[in-house]
């Protein structure tokens, strides 16, 4: 199953639809074989294949889906219940595994100050996402303080945005959870590495969003995130088990040949 998975996925040039592919083939598998053949594909990506890691880039974003809550689930409880060690580390609890800083506070966007739009008055959310969908570089600045998460999800989409706008809003500190969220589950910015790793130095990102992020780190980021002192305790200790695993690169292998 697990080389079905990779195939099929890769067929697929689109990241949308590779997600959508995946998040039916898994709800439709049977639990037991599908965490076999992800235990599989977690292998591989951990071992630096790079066709695993381009297919794990996929499987991460449809487990991330709300909708993919209760398949992560039972896939935590084949993990243990089964030995599948890689497949664990791709879905491990946050709550039972993951210990050190506070979880991010959730606050209502509702309750949450709108920036000045320039227009005189307060705009409604429904106006707030007209703009967010615009080609108007004017008004991103101000688009991307807004506290509502509808409005960033529209703002992710928009054309004009760059991966430079999304690195400062993934960095962002304070950070705002449900906004973090947003830039986790939007595939479009999660396949760029600079976004990956913004978001996992944010300590403000969700941790059932951030832990499965840390399996599609290089050995360079993953040493990144485990020597910044305010990473959360879980995603450190999720990077050190992955660097752990990966095959050393050739400059390292030059090195240790020379030493």
């Amino acid at each position: 199953m697990a080389d079905s998975l990779e195939r099929v996925t890769r067929s697929l040039v689109d990241p949308v639809l590779r997600v959508d592919y995946l998040r039916d083939a898994m709800q439709a598998a049977d639990v037991a074989e599908l965490a076999v053949a992800l235990d599989a594909l977690c292998a591989r990506a951990e071992q630096a294949e790079e066709a695993a890691r381009e297919v794990l880039l996929s499987v991460v974003d449809a487990l991330n889906a709300p909708s993919s809550v209760e398949l992560v689930q039972r896939l935590r409880e084949q993990a243990v219940g089964a030995s599948h060690l890689s497949l664990e580390r791709l879905v491990r609890n946050p709550l039972g595994r993951a210990q050190g800083a506070a979880e991010a506070k959730v606050v209502d966007p509702r309750e949450e100050r709108v920036p000045d739009y320039g227009r005189g008055r307060s705009l409604t959310l429904g106006e707030r996402k007209s703009l967010a969908r615009r080609p108007d570089r004017s008004m991103m600045d101000r688009l991307f303080t807004d506290p509502h998460p509808d409005v960033i999800r529209g703002l992710l989409r928009n054309p004009k945005v760059t991966e430079d706008d999304v690195v400062r809003l993934a960095a962002r500190r304070p950070g705002r959870a449900e906004i973090l969220a947003e830039v986790a589950r939007s595939p479009k910015w999660v396949h760029r590495a600079r976004v990956r790793l913004s978001l996992l130095l944010n300590p403000s990102t969700p941790l059932e969003l951030a832990l499965p992020i840390t399996g599609l780190l290089v050995r360079q980021e993953l040493r990144l995130v485990i020597e910044a002192t305010h990473v959360h305790d879980g995603v450190r200790a999720l990077c050190l088990e992955h660097l752990e695993r990966r095959p050393p690169t050739e400059h390292e292998e030059e090195e240790r040949t020379l030493q």
